[in-house]
């Protein structure tokens, strides 16, 4: 197995792919903060059981309980976007507000390059304990 399929760097890799499209969708909000009836978008939050079954590799677990965690893949790996008006309409029918924007725009930052520590670090102490 090779490291980078490791289901935790697998998790890892799939947040940071969903930070960076939801990075690109709140910069085209920024972008039209001024165009007529531009209605504010954002993608729709990851759902933890769906990442972890879409990084979940090998056998399948049978689950004997209703208390069991299901670990069947079902996340398809494309992200959905929903228009997500952030305030009022501006009389020119613009949904942005640019402070919560920014906002948002910080937050995927800060919680992206917490990410990427996490993999590195992963990665890091993984080459450690195979004496790379």
């Amino acid at each position: 197995m090779d490291l980078p399929d490791v289901p935790l760097l697998a998790m890892l890799r799939e947040r940071m792919t969903w930070l960076h499209q939801r990075q690109d969708v709140l910069s085209e909000n920024v972008a039209n903060a001024d165009t007529p009836n531009y209605v504010a978008r954002d993608l729709k939050p990851l759902d933890f059981e769906q990442t972890l079954g879409a990084t979940t590799t090998g056998p399948s677990l049978v689950t004997t309980n209703v208390r069991h965690f299901s670990l069947t893949p079902t996340h398809a790996g494309k992200f959905e976007d929903h228009e997500t008006p952030d305030q009022e309409s501006s009389p020119n029918g613009n949904s942005v507000a640019l402070e919560a924007e920014m906002v948002k725009v910080s937050d995927t930052q800060a919680q992206f390059q917490a990410a990427a520590n996490l993999y590195a670090k992963a990665m890091s102490m993984m080459k450690e304990a195979i004496g790379h």
